[in-house]
């Protein structure tokens, strides 16, 4: 495995012996064990290689032609690249590649449309949400006035007229759409009707989905909103890492919220690994495997139903599964580690209305972005389910060694990284 890193591999060992052995038993754990995580992928080897480029050591405050620092004109190429990759991708008049995740491209965001205070409408964390959007323990929930939406307790979809009606009595200054454990398709064209008639900045927060509009499998949000932020890791396949498209109108107030409202400079390396990433989404392998990725998720919901579990909002139109797994007896954080215990890494999540608290919850959230990388396909869905189904019904930890030996049989015949 060592070879995987290259030749500098050698020097890393030499000095830092520590360190080098971590990236080789993460880079095993990444090869056997089952990534279910959503929010996680496999980026390419080319990704990889300009991540950890020489473009790491070059400080690039400002943006291309306008930096504060000489010695810029390389990198420039790069960031000149990602950006009109990103535009041409995605149909945007404007993007800004600078922001080093997506929780810092939502802190722009807020920075570009809104001062503290102001009321923003998101998404109800409890129902889907993300931290950034409203959450108390974050910035989001501390600094403005956040009101929430969420979903209908019959179906679990998102509740239009209610949000119409919150909008109407809260005026907000922005409405957010965009959600981390939400299983089902948003309706862009509607929300748009509703920031109109009160007045509202439309804003997506598509880190989750935005690999799948970038493959051309389901429908765009950048038609209809004012802004779109998002990470380029997830379904998109690119390094860690955040991203900001707009609307022309607005592109300098995101530029100047971006640099120098709240960050300095950015991250070259990680800006090369962008452009990358966004010259394979243009690719026809790639929106196959968009594609794909929901074929998967589909197969790996209804397989789970099968088991006994039931998959929210009555399945998934996007890369991701909630599942509410009351049934089984136990609560998601027991399956989150029984599964953990036999090479299954996915994770626990709350479910609309859900009875437990955050910290244990009723419900397990599984993606199929990595497995879909590998090769994976609905066959092994219905295997990967019965394994979760088995390894969550006991706490014996003979029989979580026993299913990791075929958790590690099934990622040996859709090997990643190999040298």
């Amino acid at each position: 495995m060592s070879t995987f890193y290259g030749p500098d591999f050698q020097a890393l060992t030499k000095q830092d012996p520590e360190i080098a052995a971590v990236l080789l038993s993460e880079l095993k754990r990444q090869q056997t064990n089952l990534q279910l995580i959503a929010s996680e992928n496999f980026t390419s080897r080319a990704v990889l290689a300009a991540m950890g480029s020489s473009l790491s050591n070059k400080y690039a405050e400002g943006y291309p032609g306008k930096r504060y620092y000489g010695g810029c004109e390389e990198v420039d190429k790069a960031e000149f690249l990602a950006i009109e990759r990103a535009k041409s991708l995605f149909g945007a008049e404007h993007a800004n590649v600078q922001p080093h995740s997506g929780g810092s491209a939502n802190v722009a965001v807020y920075q570009a449309f809104t001062k503290p205070g102001d009321t923003v409408l998101a998404m109800s964390l409890p129902h889907g949400g993300h931290l950034t959007h409203g959450s108390p323990v974050n910035f989001s929930g501390k600094w403005f006035n956040v009101e929430s939406y969420g979903v209908r307790a019959d179906n679990e979809l998102i509740d239009y007229d209610e949000l119409r009606d919150k909008a109407i009595a809260v005026k907000p200054k922005m409405i957010c759409s965009g959600a981390t454990a939400y299983p089902s398709l948003i309706d862009f064209e509607k929300i748009r009707t509703i920031c109109d008639e009160v007045g509202a900045i439309m804003w997506v927060d598509a880190a989750h989905f935005i690999g799948l509009v970038a493959g051309k499998a389901i429908p765009s949000p950048v038609p209809y909103a004012d802004v779109v932020s998002f990470t380029t890791h997830k379904v998109l396949r690119g390094p860690r890492g955040g991203m900001i498209l707009a609307k022309a109108e607005h592109a300098a107030a995101i530029d100047k919220a971006v640099f120098p409202g709240m960050q300095g400079g950015p991250i070259m390396s990680a800006i090369a690994g962008k452009a990358v990433a966004l010259a394979e989404c243009a690719t026809p392998g790639y929106q196959k495997y968009a594609k794909d990725v929901i074929v998967n998720a589909k197969a790996l919901a209804a397989a789970l139903e099968s088991e006994g579990m039931r998959a929210v909002s009555g399945g998934t139109q996007t890369h991701l599964a909630l599942m509410d797994i009351r049934s089984t007896g136990v609560t998601g954080k027991v399956a989150d580690e029984r599964c953990g215990a036999a090479g299954i890494v996915m994770n626990k999540n709350s479910i609309p209305y859900d009875p437990e608290k955050p910290a244990v919850t009723s419900g397990v959230r599984v993606g199929t972005p990595a497995t879909t990388t590998q090769g994976m396909g609905p066959a092994e869905m219905k295997q990967i389910a019965s394994l979760i189904a088995r390894a969550i019904a006991t706490d014996d930890g003979a029989t979580h060694a026993l299913i990791k030996t075929e958790v590690h049989a099934l990622t040996a015949r859709f090997p990643i990284y190999q040298a």
